[in-house]
């Protein structure tokens, strides 16, 4: 077996290859011998050598380019660099992490890919808001919730909201909430928790970066209801279903389909009308979740039936403008 400072080496001999080296950028066995050199490390040229071929069997996509000094690289990388590229975008345009936890994630996956590579990673891509959460345990809060969820234990933590001053204030008078995590979901940019509330009596979502002070307990969580299937009531909560869907026509301006699929999916039923219409037959609860979605759109989404929600929704509309 390899001692220490063989296996020292070869990692230190890896990680020049990873920093300094792409498809575009190689390095001389030379070039290694002199790198290592400066962190204090003494090495021959058939060392490295050996050292790159066990790399190159242990995994590591290391290649040679042939002339009177051979150059190596490392071809593919554990990313490529448009999936670093993703990778990192969708960290920074994430609301729920903060702005410290941000640069240290995009640290972390800069570090994945070469020097040469790490300034187009770090250029931050342009977002119209970059409302950004100040909750700095956010990491953990997770990390306890996922163990939570796969150890079936309840958790308590304490939950907090904005005053008019925007002053974070506790909810629950300040007691903590107690709570069986049955699952997470990913909705418009945040993670929520879902599962059973004690104080509630039912199975509710609390939004993850409004949690703190999180704490596995001993307890065994409050089963599931039986036939409780959490995709099913991610799309109650979130995408206006729940257990008595109401069927609403819609029509809307052609223009709009993107906007109907994004929000019913693809398998939504669609009626072409003329003049630059359609209708759209979904079915949603409604809410004020729902004329709210219907309001966006400035009326070129109309709600057309049943006339009871048609109703409703201008009476919505009327509350929004209050007394002249």
């Amino acid at each position: 077996m390899p001692n220490r400072d063989t296996k020292s080496r070869i990692l230190q001999v890896h990680k020049i290859l990873v920093e300094e080296t792409d498809t575009e950028h190689y390095i001389t066995i030379q070039q290694i011998i002199d790198k290592l050199a400066d962190v204090g490390i003494s090495a021959y040229r058939q060392t490295i050598l050996s050292d790159i071929e066990q790399l190159i069997d242990a995994g590591v996509d290391i290649k040679c380019v042939k002339s009177t000094q051979n150059r190596y690289y490392i071809e593919n990388g554990l990313f490529s660099f448009a999936e670093l590229r993703l990778l990192v975008d969708a960290v920074e345009a994430s609301q729920f992490i903060t702005r410290n936890k941000s640069s240290v994630l995009i640290d972390k996956l800069c570090s994945l890919t070469s020097k040469y590579n790490n300034d187009k990673l770090s250029q931050e891509i342009f977002l119209l808001h970059r409302d950004k959460n100040d909750n700095e345990e956010i990491f953990e809060v997770i990390e306890r919730c996922n163990e939570a969820i796969c150890n079936h234990k309840q958790i308590t933590f304490l939950y907090y909201e904005y005053d008019v001053n925007k002053n974070k204030i506790l909810r629950n008078f300040g007691q903590r909430y107690v709570f069986s995590p049955y699952g997470m979901t990913w909705e418009d940019g945040r993670y929520y928790l879902i599962g059973f509330s004690v104080k509630h009596d039912k199975i509710i979502t609390f939004r993850v970066d409004r949690m703190t002070d999180v704490e596995i307990t001993n307890d065994v969580i409050v089963a599931m209801p039986e036939g409780f299937n959490i995709a099913d009531y991610v799309s109650g909560i979130f995408r206006m279903y729940d257990d008595k869907p109401v069927r609403v026509t819609l029509k809307c301006r052609n223009e709009l389909m993107k906007s109907i699929i994004d929000r019913f999916g693809e398998d939504v039923d669609v009626e072409p009308k003329k003049n630059g219409f359609f209708y759209a037959y979904v079915d949603v609860s409604v809410s004020q979740t729902f004329y709210g979605w219907v309001f966006q759109f400035g009326g070129d989404i109309q709600i057309v039936k049943p006339a009871s929600v048609r109703k409703a929704f201008k009476e919505m509309g009327n509350k929004v403008f209050g007394d002249d």
